[in-house]
């Protein structure tokens, strides 16, 4: 029985499936929506979209990068778009029902962390997409510089500089707003 080695070395692993996608980028999707400026309200039904590109373009994911940084590039694409049709807005929100906390934690923490997400929220809207994009990935995703870049399409060390560039803008947001801490 000979076989020619190497032939199975050649041949790409077939794309993950829906379901392993979704279990383990579900989460990082919804924070991404989030953090790349989709009204709160609005994050689930974007978040959904997300999953129905990556639904239909699963079978292309060809593995040339990380799933996650895939996965994130149609994040950016979906929240752009979000973004702008964001004054074609159906709804009106009202107050918010106060949340629920069942994890044991006390409702001052619980509304400290709310304050804290929404200042880092009110950052974050002051860069643009490019910077913002860096920033999410890199310091509040923890994706590798090489991985950002290559799901934002830049250069490596362009990736640096809107990350350098980002890092300045929320520095002078802090001191002229107060402190974020979550």
């Amino acid at each position: 029985m000979d076989q020619v080695q190497g032939t199975a070395a050649a041949k790409p692993p077939p794309p993950p499936t829906f379901a392993a996608v979704y279990g383990s980028q579900a989460t990082f999707v919804w924070r991404s929506m989030r953090r790349l400026g989709v009204p709160e309200a609005d994050v689930e039904d974007a978040a959904q979209e997300v999953f129905v590109v990556i639904h239909r373009k699963l079978p292309e994911f060809a593995g040339r990068s990380a799933l996650k940084t895939w996965v994130f590039g149609i994040c950016l694409r979906v929240a752009s778009d979000w973004r702008k049709r964001a004054h074609v807005k159906r709804e009106t929100d009202l107050d918010e029902a106060p949340e629920r906390t069942t994890s044991g934690e006390t409702a001052m923490n619980a509304i400290a962390r709310k304050q804290a997400r929404a200042k880092l929220d009110q950052a974050l809207e002051t860069l643009d997409e490019d910077k913002r994009a860096v920033f999410v990935l890199f310091e509040l995703e923890q994706v590798p510089m090489a991985d950002v870049a290559e799901a934002v399409g830049c250069p490596l060390q362009t990736a640096y500089a809107r990350l350098y560039a980002a890092r300045k803008a929320i520095e002078a947001w802090i001191a002229a707003n107060g402190e974020v801490r979550s």
